[in-house]
Order: structure tokens, then C-alpha cells, then sequence
């Protein structure tokens, strides 16, 4: 068997069972990036002596029978936003070329204290303002089906190095999408916690009220393992879940406006599939995500531009100018204004309460639109502007509602169907998506 293709958790239990040894997954995994021509488009660095001295420690704890975790000695790849020590953490960003942490990100220092091996960081788009993926002042990360189309952001590397079996996992940030959106269309699960599920120290910013890291890997398992290795806690228990009496509401109204044709395709037909196995769906469009919505330029761009504008006017001829123009997008939104688009989206965040309280899961598609091509993209700012926007709106429902959501792929190439749970229900949506995830397969 190649390991190198395995889920995490196989590999996990491949090596408690002594079939294969952390050092040659570390090995092989630096091999493979070495050798992958696309490689520097989807690795900023990577961190060969970390990851040879853990896995090393690894080896010798599966031998003693004393290895810490279920995923102690697998190797993860982490997004170039998140804090290591000795090594650069620049953000996708010329802003912050030659950062260099003295230590770790919290959730990085458990994971390692876990087992966990840290195999390198990976690019990103830029100060992780964007969905698309575009980055020409540092990298642009290819998509695994198309490498002339990008990858998602913000999260694009951490999405690839998995879905081309660089990693057996990665982890990723999510603002208005950043996990989701790449995990869709590069064919793998990304699981975006409640905001404060785990601890953001160590994490370069964009939005703090809305920013959370999560996994992105091969299977739901995998991700809510490794939740439970980023938080230090037990994994959920997902053994017995089953689709048969879930009871799902398919999200419509907004997700499905302008839609393309493929991505509502690929989600209706594993909306049947559900339906065979015994969920029952129910169709709403609540009009509280629209009004939320519509907040969006008044809460995100705002709290971006305030976190980042010394750095940003600084030196702006560093920065790719669209993204540039984003950021700069919030510096008109008033403190009046800010402070009333929370007291609104409070009173949101109720009425979607109430309407989801009675569903397991809402549903819809992760994204309404395909990944676009990279030259038109880097030609053409309108269409970029349009087509990011297009490509956030779905999961940005998640962000502004508080939500967890984790994106699942279809059986169409670069189509995924997202779930969202309550606002601290991780746990239990995990859970869910193990089963949802089990029905589509079946």
C-alpha cells in the first residue's frame, strides 16, 4: 500500500500496528515535495530537520508503546499564517518577507506535544484576503485538477499539498471561507470550527472575531481527530453515526443566485442520495442570511484595513493591487457604522438560531461557482472582484452566523456540499458529517 495516499488516521493505525514508521512518512513526504514540479507553488518552506528529529522521537515512542495520540508520528502541513518557531511565517506577504517567530503558534505546540509532525508551511493568498487563491507577488498555488485554475483561498497549499499527497493532512485558517472554499475545489473535506474553539494565539490576523483555524484532509475522521489534536482534547466519537432520521434543511434563496450550473448539480445530486438513505430534507430560505449578507463590506473589510493598515500604507507598493484595494475598502466604514453592523448581526444571528434549531444540519453548496483561470484572473481586476465575491458568498454565511461548517465533496470534480452546525455544536456536526459523508459513498 502507498501510505503516502492513506487518511491520516490509517496512517495512524498503520503505525501503532507497526506496518510503517514515522520516519519513512516523513521521509517520503519531503521526498515527494522535492520532487513535485509544482511544489514551490504549494510549499513557502518546508522544515526537513523538524520534521526528521519528530519523527524520530515518534519512531521510538511506537516502539516503546508509548505513542500520545492516534495521530502521533503522521505529518502535517500548516498554513503560512500560523507561528513556528525558527522558521518564517510571512503571511503570503512581501508586507512581512524575513518574519521569523521565536516559537510556536498555540495550536501548533499542542499538536506537536500530541506527536504531530510539522512538515512545512504553505502558501497562501495574501494577508489571507481572498478566496480565489491568486497571489503573483509571492505564489499562486495550482489547482490539484487544473493547473492552470486556481486553488481556493485563503488556504489554497495547505488544500493541494493534501489533495496531491503531500501531507497526509494540513491545517488552514477561515475567515469568510478560507478552508471550505479550497477543500471544494480540490476534492478533499475542510472542517472550519466555531470561532474561539481553539486557541488563536500565535495566528497572524485578518478579521479576530471571525478568524478560526481547522483541518483540511482526506476524510471526516481525519478532521475531527485532528481537532482533537489541535485543542489537546479526545477526539468526537463517530462510531454508529448514521444518515438514516437526520433531518437536514437545504439552505436555499441566496446560495443559489447565479449559481453555475456544475456546482448546483453536484449538490442536488448528493442531496438525493441523502434523501435515499433515509434523511429528510426540508427546503427554507430565511431571510435573516440575506440581511447578514449585506453587512459583510461593513464588518470584514473594516476590521482588516484596522488590523493591518500601518503595515499596508507603509509600503502598499508591496502589495498586489486588488488586494490592496480590499483592505483599503474598509477604511471609509465609520466606528458608528461598525458598532451598529454588530448590534445587527446579533439580532441575525438569533433568528438563524431559531429557524436551524429544529434541522441537524442546514445544507447547500460550498461554493456557487468553479475555481476560474489564473490569466484571466491576473488580467482582468473586475473579474476578480466579482469572481472573488462569487466565490465567498456561500461559505461567508457560516462566518457571519458564528457557525461551524465543513465542506464535503461531491462527485463532481471541484463541487462540494457544505454543512453547518449551531454555533458550538462542533462535536455533534463532525458526527453529522460522518454520516453524510458514509451515505455519499455508499
Amino acid at each position: 500500500m502507498d501510505w503516502l495516499k492513506a487518511s491520516a488516521t490509517e496512517q495512524g493505525r498503520a503505525i501503532m500496528a507497526g506496518l510503517v514508521s514515522p520516519i519513512d512518512l516523513a521521509e517520503g513526504y519531503l521526498d515527494a515535495i522535492e520532487r513535485a514540479p509544482l511544489g514551490p507553488r504549494i510549499f513557502a518552506r518546508t522544515t526537513p530537520d523538524r520534521a526528521r528529529a519528530e519523527a524520530i522521537a515518534a519512531h521510538d515512542r511506537a516502539r516503546a508503546g508509548l505513542r500520545r495520540s492516534l495521530l502521533d508520528g503522521v505529518t502535517l502541513a500548516w498554513k503560512d499564517n500560523i507561528d513556528s518557531a525558527g522558521v518564517a511565517t510571512e503571511a503570503g506577504s512581501m508586507l512581512l518577507e524575513g518574519r521569523i517567530p521565536d516559537r510556536d503558534a498555540a495550536l501548533l505546540e499542542t499538536a506537536t506535544l500530541q506527536g504531530a509532525i510539522c512538515l512545512g508551511k504553505t502558501h497562501m493568498t495574501e494577508l489571507a484576503f481572498s478566496g480565489l487563491g491568486l497571489n503573483p507577488t509571492v505564489a499562486t498555488v495550482p489547482n490539484a485538477y487544473d493547473a492552470d485554475l486556481v486553488a481556493g483561498g485563503s488556504s489554497g497549499g495547505s488544500a493541494v499539498a493534501v489533495a496531491m499527497g503531500l501531507a497526509a493532512a494540513a491545517i488552514g485558517s477561515d475567515t469568510g471561507g478560507s478552508i471550505r472554499l479550497p477543500a471544494a475545489w480540490n476534492g478533499i473535506v475542510g472542517f472550519k470550527p466555531t470561532p474561539s474553539a481553539v486557541d488563536m494565539t500565535g495566528i497572524l490576523p485578518l478579521c479576530r472575531r471571525f478568524d478560526v483555524v481547522g483541518p483540511m484532509a482526506r476524510t471526516v475522521e481525519d478532521c475531527a481527530e485532528i481537532f482533537g489534536l489541535l485543542r489537546g482534547h479526545p477526539a468526537p466519537d463517530l462510531r454508529g453515526a448514521s444518515a438514516r432520521g437526520l433531518r437536514l434543511m437545504v439552505l436555499d434563496g441566496l446560495p443559489f443566485e447565479d449559481a453555475r450550473e456544475e456546482p448546483v448539480a453536484g449538490f442536488e445530486e448528493a442531496v438525493q442520495r441523502l434523501a435515499a438513505a433515509g434523511v429528510s430534507i426540508t427546503r427554507a430560505a430565511p431571510p435573516c442570511v440575506t440581511d447578514a449578507a449585506a453587512l459583510s463590506p461593513t464588518l470584514f473589510a473594516s476590521e482588516a484595513y484596522g488590523l493591518w493598515r500601518d503595515q499596508i500604507e507603509a509600503a502598499p507598493e508591496l502589495m498586489y493591487p486588488p488586494i490592496l484595494e480590499r483592505f483599503r475598502g474598509g477604511r471609509e466604514v465609520s466606528a458608528a457604522d461598525y458598532v451598529a453592523g454588530w448590534e445587527r448581526l446579533f439580532h441575525l444571528r438569533q433568528d438563524w438560531a431559531a429557524t436551524a434549531a429544529p434541522f441537524d444540519a442546514v445544507i447547500l453548496p460550498t461554493a456557487p461557482t468553479l475555481p476560474p483561470e489564473i490569466a484571466r484572473l491576473e488580467e482582468d481586476a473586475a473579474y476578480f472582484a466579482s469572481q472573488n465575491l462569487l466565490a465567498l458568498r456561500n461559505t461567508r454565511i457560516g462566518n457571519s452566523m458564528g457557525l461551524p461548517a465543513i465542506s464535503l465533496p461531491t462527485a463532481r470534480p471541484a463541487c462540494g456540499l457544505m454543512l453547518m452546525g449551531p454555533a458550538g455544536g462542533d462535536l455533534r456536526l463532525l458526527r453529522v458529517a460522518q454520516a453524510v459523508e458514509m451515505a455519499l459513498r455508499d
